[in-house]
């Protein structure tokens, strides 16, 4: 039995005193008064504890904005983009002009079911975050998988400012190749200019040295005067920011019919790209969208130095046709050295565009400039010896002999 019902049953019941009752269980006769007065209203129900909620708020967030609050809630969901109380915040100032706090609007998301419980999260004090100082000091890039609606695999080539977040580059292509990396961030660097450096992860058409050379890519920052970066691998972490986006957009994407060509794909991907550098507030900036952060502060340059020579020694055996190949570019070039050393080993000694091939006594067989809009390199002076067939065995004959 509670004790509200025990103390009323006391004096109205047994008829003891109320100042009696009061002082043995130790409450105030006020109380006892006013639990005898809600009998007499309600009874036994009447003695229930009631909420002490406050009957109004004077600063209670109108009905009106609460529904706007669900609504863009809903409409940004639907739409792919982030909706969390930050950019419902940011939608709502430019609607009506002002908005509740971020934690008012996260407890009236709470309030009509829309918060997703979240497992604990590490503290933000445990990360530690790099961000460039300058817009153009640096950009990422990286590639990430796509499907179209025939199920067939594509590839999306996205590069960010990491200053300002701000998205330079989102290209659909059906396999990303070394060229089409060149030719996307060509189109960037007209629009937005050179970044004073780039870093990307270790993929073939970023860089070239677990093949002991360079790909296009490379070449043309180093002619640039563009410091080019690599993360360690399996190390994504020092990618954050362009790793993270890719959740972003593919969350956008979800929300999008699928796409049936690459053509459509790639009108999906701008529309993206128009809101998200334009419209869309980015917590990372304190609200500010990606384009305004990249306008307001001036922009880093790349430091124009000659680059340094690229060595490498390639070990070759001259084809039936008197020619050896060779990897420039990402492009492959024919050296004719004529049909006289056919067969022969040699030993090609690269320094960029400067190649001599020599044999395997060190002589030199030829010496060359590379041009690398032919394929075919036309044959030039030969300075070596001839060499001689011997068994069906092609040897080298050394002017000694």
């Amino acid at each position: 039995m509670a004790l509200g019902r025990y103390v009323v049953d006391a004096v109205l019941l047994e008829g003891r005193s109320p100042a009696e009752i009061a002082r043995t269980h130790g409450i105030s006769r006020y109380w006892l008064y006013k639990l005898i007065a809600r009998f007499r209203e309600g009874g036994y129900a009447a003695l229930e504890p009631r909420s002490r909620r406050p009957r109004s708020c004077a600063h209670a967030v109108f009905p009106e904005i609460q529904a706007a609050i669900v609504r863009l809630r809903r409409e940004l969901a639907d739409a792919g983009h982030d909706c969390g109380p930050h950019t419902i915040a940011h939608h709502l100032r430019l609607e009506v002009g002002s908005a509740p706090s971020v934690a008012t609007i996260w407890r009236i998301l709470a309030r009509h079911g829309l918060i997703t419980p979240q497992p604990h999260k590490r503290p933000r004090s445990s990360f530690i975050r790099f961000e460039a100082s300058l817009p153009n000091e640096l950009w990422q890039a990286d590639t990430t998988h796509w499907q179209l609606a025939d199920g067939s695999g594509v590839e999306i080539l996205n590069c960010l400012d990491d200053h300002s977040r701000l998205l330079v580059v989102a290209d659909a292509y059906v396999t990303v190749k070394a060229a089409d990396v060149v030719q996307s961030l060509s189109t960037a660097w007209e629009i937005y200019g050179f970044p004073a450096a780039f870093l990307s992860d270790n993929g073939a058409v970023f860089s070239g040295k677990s093949r002991k050379g360079k790909v296009l890519l490379e070449s043309e920052l180093e002619r640039l005067g563009i410091v080019g970066k690599h993360s360690t691998p399996y190390h994504p972490q020092t990618c954050g920011k362009v790793e993270r986006f890719h959740q972003t957009q593919k969350k956008y994407l979800a929300k999008q019919a699928p796409a049936s060509t690459l053509a459509v794909l790639q009108a999906q991907l701008d529309t993206f790209t128009t809101y998200y550098n334009q419209h869309r507030p980015h917590r990372a900036l304190h609200g500010d969208t990606p384009l305004h952060a990249f306008h307001a502060r001036i922009k880093a340059r790349p430091e124009v130095t000659e680059p340094p020579a690229h060595y490498r020694v390639r070990h070759d055996r001259v084809d039936k046709a008197g020619c050896v190949t060779l990897r420039y570019l990402s492009r492959l070039h024919h050296i004719g050295l004529g049909a006289d050393y056919r067969g022969l080993p040699v030993h090609l000694l690269v320094a960029n565009k400067n190649i001599r091939v020599i044999g395997e006594d060190g002589s030199l067989i030829r010496e060359l400039v590379l041009d690398p809009t032919r394929d075919y390199q036309p044959l030039g002076t030969k300075s070596g010896p001839k060499p001689r067939v011997v068994n069906d065995v092609v040897r080298h004959v050394s002017t000694m002999s």
